[in-house]
């Protein structure tokens, strides 16, 4: 969610209304791993950006766990802490798109990943299909915990926005208005655009 978009926002609502959910927890970014050598705006701007797009909607609710856990963050370590705490009574589903998904099986434990959370894959038109096949080499079961849903077709990514915000070209209707105001009070993503 640097910075969160429409896309994140459409995503959440159709899982939860095709799933038939309680709610969607929206989890910020700590220090990701597989980040690590790219600039990301700090915690505090993308918790922010998230609580002003998801305000408006009782379903959706923020999870600060990575942003106050000192270090780098994995995702297995965040779903543990989740099933320990607030979502310790039900089922925890993790949603991703399909791109993501092909690139589980590098992760820290995917394995126990998959033991945690049942996967929720956002399929969208244009992104291929899923392969489970590297993951089914960690865990023969992987398709079992693993359900798709199908997606509006909307492109709009982190890498794009930052960069539009940077050259400082328009944002609206990309991400929730208060995002936008938000990026452009604090002069978020500017310095990204300089060293490029």
């Amino acid at each position: 969610f640097d910075p969160i978009h429409t896309g994140h926002l459409i995503l959440a609502q159709e899982v939860l209304w095709r799933l038939g959910l309680d709610g969607i927890w929206f989890i910020p970014a700590g220090l990701p791993w597989m980040k690590r050598d790219e600039p990301t705006s700090e915690a505090e701007h993308r918790r922010t950006m998230v609580e002003l797009a998801i305000g408006s909607n009782q379903r959706f609710h923020l999870s600060t766990a990575e942003l106050e856990r000192p270090g780098e963050t994995y995702t297995v370590d965040t779903l543990e802490e989740l099933r320990r705490s607030e979502m310790s009574d039900g089922e925890l589903l993790f949603i991703m798109g399909v791109d993501t998904l092909h690139t589980m099986h590098r992760w820290k434990d995917p394995a126990r990943i998959l033991e945690l959370a049942r996967i929720v894959v956002a399929l969208r038109p244009g992104h291929g299909e899923v392969d489970l096949s590297a993951l089914e080499a960690i865990d023969p079961t992987a398709a079992e915990r693993v359900m798709t849903v199908r997606m509006p077709l909307i492109e709009i990514s982190g890498t794009e926005l930052r960069r539009r915000a940077g050259a400082g070209e328009p944002l609206r209707y990309l991400v929730p208005d208060a995002v936008a105001a938000y990026i452009g009070e604090h002069g978020l993503y500017k310095a990204a655009t300089a060293r490029s």
